[in-house]
């Protein structure tokens, strides 16, 4: 039984009311508050600190927009609360233009300690070794896999790929380069496979399979795969599961990026027919899928919409921000008993080609 009793469901949303409420006098005071919610407080015609006590409340914001996170400086963003701190600069997107940064300290390590306690320990088991074959560089993804593996006792290979030179290429029409950057990236990985002992793999879909075209996953030593950064179909997950892991390997998808953290998926993966269902990590993050003409609406259960993403913790305040992504709302589980997002594809995929590259 996978669904959420009325109780868990009334105690999560109590939860997340409290901890909206929190953030909330944590960003808009005078004492740690953050100088760009400060001024947006300032310029506006309502006041935060005594208008938002629940997570409904955060209605009265308009969706955020991402433009600030290229165009003002990182300072506005410092809550005063951690002013004199160093902190570290994360980019998300960026294929073509300046990318959206986000400032950080510890909020990725927050995060992935918390999606450690729902790993299974056989298939991801302490003290070893994994390899990840993923985007590096700027991106917070990297320290976050790696202090993930460290949590665990383990340590961490690192092939980097480069998704935004990829999906130029693609989008130049100059596929025999992109196959000759992948066959790059995959002489790596097999390299690694092949020479060192390694427990866990974290990677891209296209590029799992892609490696399953070299050497047998399960063979190489693999007893677990995280997977994420492109679209996973129904389908696409079966064949993963079955074919490239052989039935042999423990399987996680992950749906996250810089602005939210990391989503866990509802652990029945072969009985809703490999259907992916991803539930934000509340109440640092919260999700919810919107009608795509009117983000103030919340869609009906079972229905498409475009995924709206609220971050709410200490370093980073960003409320109703309209991702790049659509996705059918799933009903609360015992796991995560709040809303969950499935079938998760960039924004207009059924109207337009969208090119994902292999991230």
């Amino acid at each position: 039984m996978s669904q959420a009793t009325p109780d868990a469901v009334a105690e999560a949303a109590a939860a997340l009311d409290a901890h909206v409420h929190q953030v909330i006098r944590w960003h808009f005071s005078a004492e740690t508050g953050t100088p760009y919610w400060l001024d947006y407080a300032g310029k506006a015609d309502w006041n935060p600190l005594e208008d938002v006590t629940s997570f409904q409340d955060l209605m009265r914001f308009p969706n955020f927009d991402g433009e600030a996170l290229r165009k003002e400086p990182h300072a506005r963003w410092v809550p005063k609360g951690f002013a004199g701190r160093p902190f570290t600069i994360f980019e998300t997107g960026g294929t073509t233009g300046m990318p959206k940064q986000r400032i950080g300290w510890d909020d990725y390590k927050h995060d992935y300690e918390e999606f450690s306690d729902s790993l299974d320990e056989d298939a991801f088991p302490r003290n070893g070794y994994w390899l990840m074959i993923g985007p590096t560089g700027p991106r917070r993804l990297r320290l976050a896999i790696e202090h993930l593996a460290n949590h665990r006792g383990s340590s961490c290979y690192f092939v980097d790929l480069d998704p935004r030179w990829v999906k130029k290429l693609i989008r130049a029409r100059e596929f025999d380069q992109a196959k000759a950057y992948m066959a790059h990236v995959m002489d790596q990985a097999v390299s690694i496979l092949e020479n060192r002992s390694v427990d866990v793999l974290f990677t891209t879909p296209k590029l799992l399979e892609e490696l399953s075209e070299r050497l047998s996953i399960p063979d190489a030593g693999i007893k677990g795969v995280f997977c994420g950064g492109t679209t996973m179909t129904p389908q696409n997950t079966r064949f993963l599961v079955e074919e490239v892991l052989e039935g042999r390997v423990g399987f996680v998808p992950t749906y996250g990026n810089t602005l939210m953290g990391l989503a866990a998926h509802k652990p029945t993966l072969k009985d809703d027919g490999y259907s992916i269902t991803y539930h934000a990590p509340q109440p640092r993050a919260a999700l919810r899928v919107t009608d795509p003409d009117d983000s103030t609406k919340t869609v009906d259960y079972d229905a498409f919409g475009r995924v709206e993403l609220t971050t709410l913790t200490k370093e980073f305040f960003m409320p109703r921000f309209l991702e790049r992504d659509e996705g059918v709302r799933r009903r609360p589980c015992s796991w995560y008993p709040w809303d969950g997002v499935g079938e998760v594809r960039p924004f207009g995929a059924q109207k337009a080609t969208i090119v994902e590259g292999v991230y």
